[in-house]
């Protein structure tokens, strides 16, 4: 029988059909992989703001159950994750579990991710930094949230990007309207980490020309993960401790693109350990000696992205009179020693990290009252 012969031409129709086709089998098992491991909860409350540069942002409201507090929490995730770090199921849900204990709760997306997605005209996604989300998504966050609840002040609570995001806005005009300021797993530090550097570059390369969409590959290897752990796990989680099923519904749902601007802003940090503008005009990590709110540094004993040696000393940098320090671990009776992604879905985080939350939320909040309705007026409230 005579070989099959393919002309150049049909060659490479055959091979655009190949690559159609896996793009289209793999689209329907992102699908499914959504539908499959999406989070049975009731949906929170959608609402926006709009930015003074015209960005417009998805933030979602979940209120107290009961409201006790005046102020509110703004719940703001880090890099390359969505509002499901905060907003998951429960037990491994801070918005949840704030909201059952009378916080009216407003949990972000940053500009570029998930509902805050599309850029206004005259805007790009590749061009987001740091400094935009500061400047622009801080501000209209807690203007949001005051105008809804009537409260003078908010309470931010941020991981990791998030948190560091927290302290610079905390130095900007917007600072008395913070009630206080917890960081969980915020590294103003940078470590010596060789495997960490190396990550940074390599996102930075492969996010050229726009960004890194990661989406797409967290979710094709979401149902595997529990069964196999992926290289490098380490750097990020405790493996062992998160569930399996856990791991599967975090990476099916949670994970979220960087910008192409904003990874070149953290490879600035990492490789000369520093934490600034995009410009490196405003040293963020300095003004840490002039913050005067009450602020919770909080970590985990095995974080390699915010080690406790870190941690220590962005604690003693902050100048506030009223701050604390708490590495979750072993050592001091944990159930397990945490990682960075586990200070979220770690199997004791709801016994741990959310009890010492809103313990310390509830020592510096407001009790809401009577009066406290009154002088709000007519602002929606829960």
């Amino acid at each position: 029988m005579d070989a099959v012969r393919w002309t150049p031409w049909e060659f490479g129709e055959m091979l655009v059909l190949a690559v159609i086709a896996l793009g289209v089998l793999n689209l329907l098992w992102i699908l499914s992989v959504r539908w499959w491991y999406r989070l049975r909860t009731p949906p929170p409350e959608l609402l926006k703001a709009r930015c003074q540069d015209g960005w417009e942002l998805t933030v979602y409201l979940r209120r107290a159950a009961k409201r006790r507090f005046e102020e509110p929490v703004l719940l703001c995730h880090g890099l390359a994750a969505n509002r499901y770090t905060f907003d998951f199921e429960p037990p491994y849900s801070l918005a949840h579990a704030l909201a059952e204990a009378g916080f009216d709760c407003f949990i972000v997306e940053w500009r570029g991710i998930g509902g805050s997605r599309p850029p206004p005209r005259g805007r790009r996604w590749p061009d987001v930094t740091v400094d935009d989300i500061v400047a622009q998504d801080g501000p209209a966050l807690i203007e949001l949230a005051l105008a809804r609840t009537g409260a003078r002040r908010a309470f931010w609570v941020g991981h990791s990007l998030g948190g560091l995001v927290g302290y610079a806005v905390a130095q900007g005009t917007h600072a008395d309207k913070l009630a206080g300021l917890l960081a969980l797993g915020s590294p103003v530090f940078f470590p010596p980490d060789r495997l960490i550097r190396q990550l940074i570059h390599m996102g930075n390369h492969v996010s050229w020309p726009r960004g890194l969409r990661n989406e797409w590959l967290s979710r094709t290897l979401a149902p595997f993960l529990g069964y196999v752990t992926l290289p490098l796990s380490d750097v990020i989680i405790n493996p062992k401790h998160i569930p399996p099923s856990i791991q599967r519904k975090v990476y099916a749902n949670m994970m979220a693109s960087m910008s192409r601007n904003v990874l070149r802003q953290f490879r600035d940090w990492i490789d000369h350990d520093a934490f600034r503008s995009f410009d490196g005009s405003v040293d963020w990590r300095a003004g840490l000696s002039r913050l005067t709110l009450p602020v919770l540094v909080m970590g985990g004993s095995q974080d390699r992205l915010a080690p406790p040696k870190n941690l220590r000393a962005q604690y003693e940098l902050i100048g506030s009179g009223d701050k604390k320090l708490h590495i979750f671990g072993c050592e001091r009776g944990d159930k397990m020693d945490y990682g960075h992604g586990d200070l979220l879905f770690g199997t004791g985080v709801a016994q741990e990290v959310h009890v010492e939350v809103r313990t310390w939320l509830e020592a510096h909040a407001t009790p809401w009252s009577e009066d406290s309705a009154a002088s709000a007026g007519n602002a929606p409230h829960a």
